[in-house]
């Protein structure tokens, strides 16, 4: 009786820990420090959801630490080239951080990109626009990733995902 009792036990918890732990960020935008989630994020990046809509170039936007930044992804399939800009709190102005690359994490296929600062003008010791090649970048698809980076000693993460509109055309 008391084996039966600990293996169903032991079972329990394992079939518990498999289904908390799969496929989850070790930093979610929620989780990382200096970041903060509403009742209604229920922990999740608005960008997964498909609530922001197109940015302003035209790519799929994610949260970064509850609304204090938004980045923005978008691809050129030709170039295999993808680039991240770093909108403010409204989700439409360009606004320059202090980071050495973001980290471009692609769920299908699987890879990673690190993505490094190209300051536009007027940015000298700071970049709004990040920019990273790789050959998987090439594959005509809608995307769905995590781009994560660590802006003045914060970490910041978001989630994204591609969807088609209208006015996308994939490159």
């Amino acid at each position: 009786m008391k084996k039966s009792m600990v293996f169903s036990c032991v079972t329990m918890f394992a079939s518990l820990v498999c289904f908390m732990g799969c496929d989850k960020p070790a930093v979610t935008p929620s989780s990382a420090p200096g970041t903060t989630a509403s009742k209604e994020d229920h922990g999740h990046s608005h960008g997964a959801h498909g609530s922001h809509g197109a940015g302003p170039h035209d790519g799929a936007v994610a949260d970064w630490g509850g609304g204090k930044y938004h980045v923005e992804f978008a691809v050129d399939h030709d170039k295999k080239e993808a680039t991240v800009y770093v909108l403010g709190s409204d989700e439409k102005t360009l606004t320059p951080i202090k980071a050495k690359k973001l980290l471009l994490s692609i769920k299908q296929p699987v890879f990673q990109v690190e993505l490094l600062p190209m300051p536009q003008a007027g940015e000298s010791d700071a970049a709004s626009k990040f920019v990273g090649t790789h050959d998987s970048l090439g594959i005509v698809q809608e995307f769905a990733g995590t781009i994560s980076a660590e802006v003045d000693g914060t970490p910041y993460a978001g989630d994204f995902a591609e969807e088609a509109h209208g006015t996308h055309e994939h490159k």
